[in-house]
């Protein structure tokens, strides 16, 4: 199963402030869409709730450490792994890591690939992306735009 970390990042690393993205750019909305629909999304509870709706057409795995904590159309796991082997029992669909910055850094071992869009910005804002060493992760595509670029990476061969 393909594990891809999907982020906005900043060219300081951050990736959101008070749970809200700090930039708007459709046309990463739209890849964002066109990526994730018809698979396996993974989400942090307050990411989750800073979206404010279930993502239409994917499975949306939601990791919470409330054993409470319930909402409709998600399904609820309590570690990484858990969510994980969720998703695992339908490998034929790509899981997307969507965040926030705690469940980046909880995947990390796991990911088998990185779907980043390079914000050309320095916003000010509470929560990071865990940084893309070259020696760790090797660029296989770019797709540079105005402001931003589209990049992908892959593990680097060791």
């Amino acid at each position: 199963m393909r594990i891809v970390a999907i982020a906005g990042v900043a060219d300081n690393g951050v990736i959101g402030d008070a749970c809200d993205m700090v930039w708007h750019i459709p046309e990463d909305f739209k890849r964002f869409k066109a990526l994730t629909t018809g698979n396996t999304l993974i989400f942090g509870r307050r990411t989750h709730e800073g979206i404010g709706r279930v993502l239409p057409n994917r499975r949306v795995i939601v990791v919470t450490r409330d054993p409470a904590w319930s909402d409709d159309g998600v399904e609820v796991a309590h570690t990484i792994e858990e969510a994980l082997e969720m998703a695992a029992q339908t490998p034929e669909r790509v899981c997307y890591v969507g965040g926030g910055g705690e469940i980046y850094r909880a995947a990390w071992p796991y990911l088998t690939e990185l779907d980043i869009t390079h914000v050309h910005q320095s916003p000010e804002g509470d929560t990071t992306f865990p940084l893309i060493r070259v020696r760790e992760w090797t660029e296989i595509s770019r797709e540079p735009r105005g402001g931003f670029d589209f990049v992908q990476y892959r593990p680097t061969p060791q």
